[in-house]
This record gives structure tokens, C-alpha cells and sequence, in this order.
């Protein structure tokens, strides 16, 4: 048993009952997982799947797979443990090799993009999680593989997210003795748990207290200087080496050169993904000559690593994301607030090997703000690899799966269309085109460019530039945004082996390219032309056209506008295919280009009659249009165009602006009132709805027979609405209407007086001189004698004098006091005593 108070003898005395050849533990501190093991063992017994919360440093990612490689239920069969990046990945599967005694590639190997280090004996690989959703569609029921661990499942990558989600229909349908198990640090377990209907095991682990230091609180710009300082302030009060979270590349470099000045006794280490992998792993490991370590780092280290040494934590506060449009089809690189779950993870890493302190860089106040969790990455980047790689499952509708979050619709309408631009999916199909792609690990628009080169003769150069496009950019800011200077340089490098070794990840790529195509090398001198051509294979909406007299600004084909510099060298480029440019305000930035003939355009080129409203001129244009997506090249006039086409355009533009086109005048407005104030008063019966928008918005059943000939809004504006308004009612809605709510009525004195309605209903209103009233005894009605007329009494002069719906008495009670006001100011004018026997009169009655 286990000796009291060893702390490497519950991790020795497990190693000693469970394999044949105890492994060499090398300072390896007894882990709080030990403590969850035989519950977690049971579990997994009964369940094909469980979700296990536990704190950073649990040995969740280490030692648990290694528990379980000899369960009955495995029966022999593989561990398959998914890592969110290369370097936690390949890290992971050299400590448990190492608690083995063995290399990697014995009992625990690894594989990751364009590196696999596994052996015939191997039964735990490690893989980055792109790597799974490739073998199950070699081995669609993973025959060979007992367990699925996610690891870093808090992460939420999209490739987890695909990958849990295949792998549960394929314990359904192929595998129910398949076993998931979902490892999570800081996620909000309980609900994931009851979201899967999974059971939830819990660690609390023996994570070592973490003091949090809260600061006054930093923007972006200010980040470098901000956090140099707070660093300094943790190397004055507190021991170990720290562990400084930034948000990307650049700030890390901007920090590097001011700790560099003030404190070059130090070892100022930068960990990102970019970096060689070498560099990468070295900074995990004590300084070889023993100094204090400041490593600046992004979120590759929120991850199942461990850095020796760390017990401070400084965190920035900041994250970077890249979110895509699907409205604009680019990416908006967004640096964002850190989540309370992100925070927490971070402080993590001071408390992994002994008590720690974590600075954080805002208040108290504002860590109650952040948001609780990350946004999942399926909701805010581009889906055409995941729509891919499902449409070769044989799934083409995102809904036929079971997910924790599901892609969002635009994104994913956005990912179909971009496939079938690029020939891989056809009428929601995976073509053979499409299968090609898929066969390449890389996002379809490279493999896309990859095929085509095929074609092209062109395939050592489409090598160079796949291998360009997919990594980091090796040359420092300011060199200039021509990609063809990059592929110079890794020509040049992979001549001499020397220079940049920025360029040494780059060549790896493209020598795992040249080896699926099966070509050498190319280093002779680059046509920047071919290199454009390729582009435009794999991003043709990005194909962009110089304005005139805008030197730096381009319209790319998609119809999008973007921009660089006006002294860079592409800036005087007519054409360019653009690869990397990012979405800003209005206009996107360009990142990367090369330059494009103008005759390898041509088969790009479509030839399209377009018929439309142009609304500058103000008339049906019909043209036909030489366009590469949305920038027209030229344009000749149809003379001849289909009528019926001019009909639908027109009827078009009216649905949408028809107010302002059509002769909308007060007598189509009172003509309007009444209908509508016969459907409120009459409910029943089947007055239809007259308002402006319903009757542009139907306009095809009652105006497209008057279009005939018109193509202006002059000719529109000559159109006789309120007769052809009129005739859309049947002819005996036109007799019903005349007679409920006609248009005028007749007065006393003889003449006719316009009613005027309106559209709510209310009342319509008759205005009158008072003198042709005289004999009125009732005030009129109308819709069956249903509604009474609002009478505006008028002095001789229009003036109103009097409204009313009770003419009798207004005559009974306040005429007398009207004529003792205007007789004084219209002697002239009839003013009687007795007003309704009075003769009604149009005017001044003449003398006798």
C-alpha cells in the first residue's frame, strides 16, 4: 500500500499494480485524480458516456488515460485523447510515455496536422482534434478505438464540438460500446451534463490557493507599458517565475522589448502558436542556467499545460478572436474582455505546483461584468470545412445532428454557397470534386487550389502558396503585402537552410503537401502572375479591380471594397487576388495579394443581360453586363428587351418605392379613405385592404395591364390611378361604394359639397357655407344612414364657423348667436330668422 505522507508513492503504488515495467517517476506529484478513480472506473462500466469536471494540475490529462488502458470494457482496443492544440498535444503524450519509461510512439504516441509519431503497440494517441473527424471518416464505427477523451472540452473549438457530435451518433447507430468521456477545468458542467443527459463525476482536486491581486484596469494601446509594470511589481513581491497572458503576437513582442531593457537578467520567453515547436518546449522546462522566467504568453497556455517554475500569474484581461461575417464573407479579427471561465483558467496556472498569486488587470467591480463563459467558436467563424467534412458523413442538413450549440443558419447557408462556387457540393451532394478537397487536411479553398494546380501544371508552386496561406506571415511588418515575396523567401531558405527560421514551419507544411501530391520541390523564380491565378482559384469573390483615381482602393468581385497602403508596390496594380484581408468599418484592410493578368480573367468572365430600375435616371435600363461577380468590366444596351421583363421590373421597383413613383394624388388618397372607412364601418362585408403598401405590395393583380409601354416614371406618373385603383373593385363593389360613401353630396342650395374621408374610419367631414344649409333640418348621413357627416359650418367668408353632427341644434340653439356676429360683417348675405324654411343660396340674393 501507498506509504502515509510519500507524496509519489499513490502514483508509484498505481504504476506498480498496473503494468509490468514500473515507469520512472521523475518529481511527479501525487494528483488529486487518484482520488475519483474507482468511482470514475464504475461509471464508465455502466455509461457509455460521462462528463468529468476537474481543476487545472488533477492529472485529468496524464495519468487518468493511463488508468484505464487495461479496464475489461477496453478490450484491448485504443484511447483516443483530443487535444485543442499541437503543442498541449504532443506535450502530453511525451509525459505519459515518460511515466511509461517509454518514447512516444510505444504504448502512447501522438498524431497532429503533418506529424504522427505512433507504433504498431501504441494504444493511447493523443491527436489535436481536426486529427479525429479524419479518422472516422476512414473508420466511420472507429473499430479499433474503446474510448473518446475531450479534453479541454471548455474550449468549445468547433472541431470538439463536430467531433462529440459524430461520435455520439455513431455510438447510437455502429458503436454503443463506445465510450465518451468529457473532460472539462472551468466549463459550467451541471448544465452540459443534463444538455447531453450525461452523469457529471466532480474533482475538487487539490489545486493550491491562488491570491487575486486586482489592478486598475487598461485598454489595448496601453497594454504593454501596463502590464510591465505590474510584472515588475510581482518580481518585487513575490518568488517564482511568472506567467504573463496577452492577447496575440504583437503586444507580446511590444512587452519583450521593455522587460528586455529593464531586466536583462532575466529570461524573457514568448509562447504562441507560431513559434517553432522546439522554442515552444523549452519554455515548459526550467531555464537551463537557472534564471527566473517572465514567459508572455497568449491562450496556447490556458491549456493541460504545465510550466515549471510558474507561480505568478499577470493577466492582461484581453482574448482575440476571429469572428466571420457571412454578409461580407470576411473575418473581423476582434480583441475582446476575458470570460469569468477564461479568468479563471488563467489564475489556474499559479496554483498548478504550490501556492500562487494572480494580478489581474481590472477591478473587482468589473470582474462581476465579464461574461460567465466563451462564445462557442461554431458561432462566429467560417463553417466551409465543417459543411464539407459533414456533406462527406452524408449528412447535408446541420439539424439531422444532436449538438450542444448548432451552427448558425447564416453561417452555414454562407459555407454551402462558397462549396458550390468552388464545385464541391451540388444540388446538397458532395461532388467527386468535393471528395478530392476533402482528402487534403486543409480548409476547402486550399484544397481547392491544390486540385486545380493539378490542372494548371502549376502544382510546386500551389505547394509554396497553400503552405504561405496557412501559416503565420514570416516576414515583419512593413516588408510590403506581395504573398510572392514570402514564397521568394522560403525558396531561398530551403536552399541554404539558413536565414529566417519563420520560414522552418512553412516548409514543413509544403513538403506534407508536395508529399500528397507527389512532386519535388520547386526553387527557380516565381511568376507572380501564376501565384495570382491560383488565388483566384480558391477565393474568387476576393478577385479585385483598382478604382479609378483611388490608388490603394479595390473592388473586390464579391462587391466589397478594401484597401492598403498608397506607397505599397501592389497599390498600382489594376488587378490583384487578394488572400488574406480582413473586414474594417466599411472597407476591408488587405493583408496579403498577389498580382493577376487581366488574360488569365477571361474564363471568369460572365456575359448577362440585366434588366433594372435605375433610379438615378429614372427609367428600366436593360444591358447587358461583362462582370467577374460584381465588378463590371463593360456594358452595351439591349435594344430589344422583353417586354415582360421590363413588366416584372417595374412591378418590382413599385412593391418597394411605388409612393414615390406613381401619381399618388389627393383624389387616389380620398379614393383610398373611402374604401378603408367602409371596411372599418362595414367589418363583414369584403371590402379589401386599400392602404399604399398593400396595394404595392399586390399591385401585379391590379396595375400590370396599364404597364404596357411604360418604361420612366414619366410615363409611370401619367397613369391614371384613380380610374384604374377604381376598376380593381368588381362592378358591383364600384355601385356599393358610389352609394354608402359617395364622393359628394347634394346641398339645399343645390350645388354638391366633397365629402372628405379618412382612412381610420372617423367621421367624414362636409364643409358648407352657412347659407346653403338654410332648409336642413337633420344632419345628412351616409353608409346606410349608418354615419353621420361632420359639418364645418362656414361663415360667407370660408371661414369655419360652427362644427357639428347636430345641425338641429346648432339652428335651435346657436345660429341666432353666429348671425348677430357675421350680419354685422356680411349685411349683404341672407341672414333670416326662421333658417330652416329659409331658401338655401349659393350667394348674395339679389334686389328686387
Amino acid at each position: 500500500m501507498p506509504t502515509a505522507g510519500n507524496p509519489f508513492s499513490a502514483v508509484g503504488y498505481f504504476f506498480s499494480q498496473n503494468f509490468p515495467s514500473p515507469p520512472v517517476l521523475k518529481s511527479f506529484p501525487s494528483l488529486p485524480i487518484l482520488e475519483v478513480l474507482p468511482r470514475l472506473k464504475a461509471l464508465l462500466q455502466d455509461q457509455p458516456s460521462l462528463l468529468l469536471h476537474a481543476p487545472p494540475g488533477a492529472g485529468k490529462s496524464t495519468l487518468l488515460p493511463l488508468t484505464l488502458l487495461e479496464e475489461s470494457w477496453l478490450a484491448g482496443k485504443k484511447i483516443l485523447l483530443l487535444e485543442p492544440r499541437k503543442l498541449a498535444a504532443k506535450t502530453v503524450a511525451q509525459r505519459m510515455a515518460q511515466l511509461l519509461g517509454e518514447s512516444p510512439g510505444e504504448r502512447v504516441g501522438y498524431r497532429v496536422r503533418f506529424d504522427t509519431c505512433v507504433g504498431k503497440n501504441t494504444r493511447i494517441e493523443v491527436i489535436t482534434e481536426g486529427i479525429l473527424t479524419r479518422m472516422m471518416q476512414a473508420d466511420n464505427s472507429l473499430s479499433d478505438t474503446g474510448l473518446v477523451i475531450f479534453d479541454e472540452f471548455h474550449e468549445r473549438s468547433i472541431h470538439a464540438d463536430l467531433g462529440l457530435a459524430l461520435c455520439r451518433e455513431v455510438r447510437q447507430v455502429l458503436r454503443p460500446d463506445l465510450r465518451l468521456l468529457v473532460m472539462s477545468a472551468t466549463l459550467d458542467s451541471r448544465l452540459l451534463a443534463e444538455k447531453l443527459q450525461i452523469p457529471l463525476l466532480e474533482s475538487l482536486g487539490r489545486q493550491y490557493p491562488v491570491d487575486l491581486c486586482y489592478c486598475e484596469g487598461t485598454d489595448l494601446y496601453a497594454l504593454p507599458s501596463t502590464i510591465s509594470s505590474v510584472i515588475g511589481d510581482a518580481l518585487a513581491n513575490g518568488e517564482g517565475d511568472i506567467l504573463a497572458f496577452l492577447p496575440g503576437q504583437g503586444e507580446i513582442k511590444k512587452t519583450a522589448k521593455i522587460l528586455q531593457t529593464r531586466y536583462p537578467e532575466l529570461a524573457i520567453l514568448p509562447l504562441y502558436g507560431q513559434l517553432p515547436f522546439g522554442r515552444q518546449q523549452a519554455v515548459l522546462l526550467p531555464h537551463p542556467e537557472g534564471k527566473r522566467k517572465i514567459v508572455l504568453a497568449t491562450a496556447i497556455a490556458e491549456t493541460s499545460l504545465t510550466i515549471e517554475g510558474i507561480r505568478i500569474v499577470v493577466d492582461g484581461g484581453f482574448m482575440r478572436s476571429s469572428r466571420y461575417n457571412p454578409n461580407s464573407g470576411l473575418n473581423r479579427l476582434e480583441t475582446l474582455p476575458v470570460t469569468q471561465d477564461t479568468a479563471t483558467q488563467r489564475a489556474g496556472r499559479a496554483g498548478r505546483l504550490g501556492p500562487g498569486t494572480c494580478y489581474r488587470l481590472w477591478s473587482r467591480a468589473t470582474q462581476d461584468k465579464l461574461l460567465p463563459f466563451r462564445e462557442p467558436e461554431i458561432q462566429q467563424t467560417d463553417l466551409a470545412s465543417l459543411v464539407l467534412e459533414l456533406h462527406k458523413w452524408g449528412i447535408s442538413d446541420f439539424r439531422e445532428l444532436d449538438w450542444i450549440t448548432p451552427p448558425p443558419q447564416g453561417h452555414w447557408e454562407e459555407a454551402v454557397t462558397t462549396l458550390e462556387h468552388l464545385g464541391a457540393l451540388e444540388s446538397g451532394k458532395i461532388t467527386p470534386h468535393g471528395k478530392a478537397l476533402h482528402a487534403f487536411p486543409s480548409h476547402p479553398r486550399i484544397a481547392h487550389l491544390l486540385v486545380v494546380s493539378q490542372e494548371l501544371d502549376l502544382q510546386a508552386l500551389a505547394t509554396d502558396l497553400a503552405a504561405v496561406l496557412e501559416e503565420k506571415d514570416p516576414l515583419p511588418a512593413g516588408t510590403g503585402l506581395d504573398i510572392n515575396l514570402r514564397i521568394e523567401g522560403l525558396r531561398r531558405f530551403r536552399q541554404s537552410s539558413r536565414g529566417q527560421q519563420e520560414f522552418r514551419k512553412i516548409e514543413k507544411a509544403a513538403q506534407s503537401f508536395r508529399q500528397l501530391i507527389g512532386i519535388q520541390a520547386a526553387n527557380g523564380a516565381v511568376d507572380p502572375h501564376q501565384t495570382g491565378l491560383l488565388l483566384a482559384q480558391a477565393f474568387p469573390e476576393r478577385i479585385a479591380s483598382a478604382r479609378p483615381g483611388n490608388q490603394g482602393l479595390f473592388q473586390l468581385a464579391n462587391g466589397k471594397m478594401a484597401s492598403m497602403e498608397r506607397r505599397d508596390d501592389l497599390a498600382r496594380e489594376t488587378w490583384l487576388a487578394i488572400a488574406q484581408v480582413n473586414e474594417r468599418d466599411r472597407t476591408g484592410k488587405i493583408f496579403l495579394a498577389s498580382p493577376l493578368s487581366p488574360s488569365d480573367l477571361r474564363p471568369m468572365v460572365k456575359i448577362r443581360p440585366r434588366i433594372y430600375w435605375d433610379a438615378q435616371e429614372e427609367a428600366v435600363q436593360a444591358v447587358e453586363e461583362w462582370k467577374i461577380g460584381q465588378i463590371l468590366l463593360q456594358k452595351k444596351t439591349i435594344q430589344s428587351p422583353d417586354p415582360e421583363a421590363i413588366q416584372q421590373v417595374l412591378l418590382e421597383t413599385l412593391a418597394n418605392s411605388g409612393e414615390k413613383w406613381l401619381p399618388f394624388d389627393e383624389a387616389v388618397i380620398q379614393w383610398q379613405n373611402r374604401i378603408l372607412s367602409l371596411k372599418t364601418w362595414n367589418p363583414d362585408a369584403d371590402w379589401p385592404d386599400v392602404r399604399t403598401d398593400q396595394l404595392l405590395a399586390w399591385a401585379e393583380t391590379w396595375l400590370a395591364p396599364y404597364l404596357k409601354g411604360a418604361r420612366t416614371a414619366s410615363d409611370l406618373k401619367k397613369l391614371p390611378l384613380r380610374e384604374i385603383l377604381r376598376h380593381s373593385l368588381s362592378f358591383s363593389q364600384q355601385a356599393e361604394a358610389d352609394k354608402l360613401a359617395p364622393e359628394r353630396i347634394q346641398l339645399p342650395s343645390g350645388s354638391w359639397g366633397a365629402i372628405r374621408y379618412f382612412s381610420s374610419g372617423e367621421p367624414p367631414v362636409l364643409a358648407a357655407r352657412l347659407q346653403e344649409l338654410f332648409g336642413w333640418r337633420q344632419t345628412p348621413r351616409i353608409n346606410a344612414n349608418r354615419v353621420p357627416l361632420l359639418l364645418h359650418v362656414l361663415s360667407p367668408g370660408y371661414k369655419p364657423v360652427q362644427v357639428t353632427q347636430d345641425l338641429e341644434n346648432f339652428w335651435n340653439q346657436t345660429y341666432h348667436e353666429v348671425k348677430k356676429e357675421l350680419k354685422r360683417r356680411y349685411p349683404k348675405h341672407l341672414w333670416p330668422e326662421n333658417p330652416w324654411e329659409a331658401q338655401a343660396v349659393t350667394g348674395v340674393p339679389r334686389r328686387k
